[in-house]
């Protein structure tokens, strides 16, 4: 069966469902599961298009709630023809786009449409928007959720882009009183600017000169903020790529007292460590940084108790130029990391290791991200009446990340090398099979995901 093709019924002796991996039979209809058997030697129709995988195991696609696609404007550091073709070679199904640092951002309603426009017709995968808060914008979000943003993003630092500038304690009073009552969330890039001490600037080839410039502090200063925000107006709030450990107890403590907060980290931070990072290796920068051994375990620690509740890729790749290799300037280059294609094998490398289990995966690459994004009620799990979004994988096989084999635009990463566990074989979006063993449908078969925001969200 090649890519392209619609699936009538996915049969395996690995399917995935709810806390049990089982022999099964998963039927589909008009692009939702209809019904899943647990009898595999079940006779179907014989006009019924059946894919056999065997003993590969079957589970819901991996929903990836925070990815750079950069289009329209920036479409040399990625695009959703690329980035969307990457995500389908990874398993994921969904992907939700922020909203920068495409040009123009995703910060009023008439730019929302203009970045639907770009997409139309481009992805290989679902996809959903995230919008905007930037100074002054406020008026702009309802109309945003009523067109149906996920919710919105802002920054408490520099953003790295002019047209996105970062917001001040004024501007998130005035975007918290326009989201009370709608259902919407909040995202922070959750860093604040703090008085540096004034001493040696170091070395910018080496990454331990820009790691002291953004300490932990910074990070624990801005989730005081937030914790404070989400409890005075219970407004649900979101932290993105927390890379530090010290602000978990400021988490714990405001989500008992009630705060609708939660919080995600992502692939490199659970990955790669400070410790490893040679000289002028600029592929490794990103904002927040990437911290030392001991932070990163405590990091796995919290997820595995529940204080995290994610893990998402932000995925946000750029020219090479950008990455400033010739100098190997940490300071002067951009930061962020391409990795969209490997999440789930990132992750499964590193967690299949730490006791984690596979329905525990599900929790946090899919269901998880898609009650974020208040998609849940159609995907990020294997049941009756959502999505037909499975992806399709040998979590025991390794492999090595190859140049040739990087569906990004831009092929660099740090994880060039990498043997990790876990190969897809196939990922299905709505019952069509658009990834299998390194092809792809012919035409992008994914969607726009336009989000109704219920009044009131279950908490994570």
């Amino acid at each position: 069966m090649e890519p392209g093709s619609p699936v009538s019924a996915v049969r395996s002796q690995r399917v995935l469902c709810g806390n049990d991996i089982r022999p099964a039979l998963i039927l589909i209809r008009e692009g939702k599961i209809s019904k899943i058997l647990p009898d595999t030697s079940l006779d179907v129709d014989a006009a019924c298009q059946v894919l056999d995988v065997g003993d590969r195991l079957v589970m819901p696609g991996v929903v990836d709630c925070h990815v750079h696609v950069n289009e329209p404007g920036r479409t040399t550091w990625e695009g959703y023809w690329t980035a969307t073709r990457a995500a389908a070679a990874g398993g994921v199904t969904t992907i939700v786009d922020m909203p920068l640092n495409s040009i123009p951002p995703t910060t009023t309603l008439s730019n929302f449409q203009e970045k639907m426009k770009a997409a139309t017709g481009q992805c290989f995968v679902d996809t959903a928007f995230w919008g905007g808060v930037i100074p002054d914008n406020q008026l702009e979000l309802r109309p945003m959720i009523q067109a149906g943003v996920a919710g919105f993003k802002c920054f408490l630092i520099h953003s790295g882009v002019d047209e996105f500038p970062h917001v001040t304690d004024g501007d998130l009073h005035a975007a918290m009183k326009q989201l009370q009552g709608t259902g919407s969330v909040l995202l922070f890039h959750a860093e604040r600017e703090v008085q540096q001490p004034s001493g040696e600037e170091g070395d910018p080839s080496e990454y331990s000169t820009f790691l002291k410039s953004r300490p932990d502090i910074m990070e624990l200063e801005a989730i005081n903020v937030v914790a404070q925000l989400c409890q005075q107006y219970q407004v649900r709030c979101h932290i993105v790529h927390l890379s530090s450990a010290q602000p978990l107890e400021v988490i714990q403590a405001a989500r008992q007292a009630g705060a609708p907060l939660t919080v995600e980290t992502t692939h490199h931070y659970l990955t790669l460590s400070a410790e490893d990072i040679p000289a002028k290796a600029t592929q490794y920068k990103c904002c927040p940084p990437i911290r030392g051994q001991a932070n990163q375990e405590q990091l796995w620690s919290a997820l595995k108790a529940g204080q995290i509740d994610m893990v998402v890729s932000d995925h946000s790749p750029c020219t090479p130029d950008l990455k400033r290799l010739d100098s190997g300037d940490f300071v002067q280059a951009w930061g962020g990391i391409s990795s969209l294609q490997f999440g789930l094998s990132l992750f499964w490398t590193k967690a299949s290791k730490k006791g984690f289990s596979l329905p525990d995966a599900v929790k946090i690459l899919c269901q998880r991200p898609a009650q974020l994004c208040s998609l849940d009620k159609q995907k990020g799990s294997l049941i009756p009446g959502y999505d037909a979004d499975l992806v399709i994988w040998d979590p025991e096989k390794e492999f090595e990340v190859k140049d040739e084999n990087i569906h990004h635009k831009n092929k660099l990463t740090p994880y060039l090398g990498f043997k990790l566990l876990g190969e897809v074989y196939a990922t299905i979006v709505r019952g069509k099979i658009v990834y299998k063993q390194g092809s792809f449908s012919s035409q992008p078969l994914g969607r726009h995901l336009l989000v109704s925001q219920a009044k009131t969200q279950a908490s994570l």
